[in-house]
This record gives C-alpha cells, structure tokens and sequence, in this order.
C-alpha cells in the first residue's frame, strides 16, 4: 500500500536572503548561498492510521552555494513527544520520502543533499502567529530563532508584505518579516539577523499543497 499522509499548520522560516528572498521568483539567492532554520507546528495530521495533531518539527538547512546546485547539508529535530510510529512517520515527511517527485519543498530540499542526517528527537519550543508576523523557535544548545514584522524605515512603523505562489510547492501565500537565528550546529551554523523571513500556513499531503 502507498503511503497516505496530511499536514495541516504553521510555518516559520529565517533564511540568510534578503527581504522577500530571491528564491521564491527564480532568482539567484542574495549572498550566492543559502543558509536557513525552519519550524512547525501541526494543527493537525496524518501519516497512514497514525495521528500527528500538535507535533511541532524543526530543520536546519545549509547550501555551499545555489540549492540548485546541491551539495547541500539538512538536519531534521522532532518532537520528543512523538512515539516511535510518529517519529518514523515525520521523518518520511521532512526527508521528502513517502512524496510524489517534486511536490513538496521537503522533497525538492532532500533532492538536493549531500548529507542528510539522522533525525534528533528533542524538546522544541515554539510559536507562530503567521498574521501578526511573530514567531519564536528554540531548541536549547543547538538554535534559537526569532521572526518579526519588518519594519519601515520612513515611519518606523510594522510594514506588511506578502508572497502569493499559486503554483507553489510549500505555500500559497506567505506573510514576509525579518528573522534573526543563531545555531551551533558543527556544520550547520547559522548567525543571521535581519534577513527574510516568511510565515505561513502549511497545508499538504503527498501529492503536494492542498488549496
């Protein structure tokens, strides 16, 4: 039987890009390089007859230079919470495995690694209000990320600024913010702040974004 799964949530992504990050028009990316912490939360979910409602996930991604490119290193963190059925399950899902080629950004992401690492299962704190532009994600001793609105540089005022991708392999409208992350990931270190970041709803299964 083919894999069967669902997750509907939020998502909040820091990259090392520019506001609105290149990435999502088919340009090249800011710095010739990409760099960015991610994390989850979902609302609620499935993979086959195993439950995943309120499981929260983060990933560590680093690209030498373009994604396209590859070469790539990718570092999953699952909820501890998870029982082993669920840990495998979420797996799957962030290393692009049990997924139509090319639907999801966890698959196109995976496709593009050199070295895919073994999943950590640990304790991950976590909040995002996508409308507000707000996000918090830490993982003790290993990252801590902070996504906020932008803001104006003429009234000093919260500025709002969205991304639509109908056709979209991860969402179809993103709010966009700035983000500041550290990580000490050996490999993976990230010391960002004041670069793109992006929240949105995420809504998917295994055939891609459900509109």
């Amino acid at each position: 039987m083919e894999d069967k799964w669902m997750i509907r949530g939020v998502e909040y992504t820091n990259c090392n890009c520019a506001y609105g990050c290149p990435c999502q028009f088919n340009s090249p990316t800011t710095h010739g390089k990409c760099e960015a912490a991610v994390g989850g939360q979902i609302e609620e979910g499935y993979f086959n007859d195993t439950r995943l409602d309120g499981l929260k996930w983060a990933m560590l991604l680093k690209w030498p230079g373009e994604i396209a490119e590859g070469n790539g290193t990718q570092q999953a963190f699952i909820d501890e919470r998870a029982d082993d059925a669920q840990r495998e399950a979420l797996r799957k899902i962030l290393y692009g495995e049990s997924t139509a080629p090319g639907a999801t950004h966890f698959f196109v992401f995976n496709s593009t690694m050199s070295d895919v690492r073994d999943p950590q299962f640990v304790s991950i704190e976590l909040s995002i209000d996508v409308n507000a532009r707000q996000a918090k994600l830490k993982i003790a001793g290993i990252v801590e990320s902070t996504g906020t609105p932008m803001i104006n540089p003429f009234s000093g005022e919260p500025s709002r600024a969205r991304i639509n991708l109908p056709d979209g392999f991860e969402y179809t409208i993103a709010e966009v913010g700035s983000g500041k992350t550290k990580s000490q990931v050996a490999g993976l270190e990230l010391d960002l702040d004041g670069s793109h970041g992006q929240f949105n709803t995420l809504h998917m299964n295994q055939d891609g974004v459900i509109r």
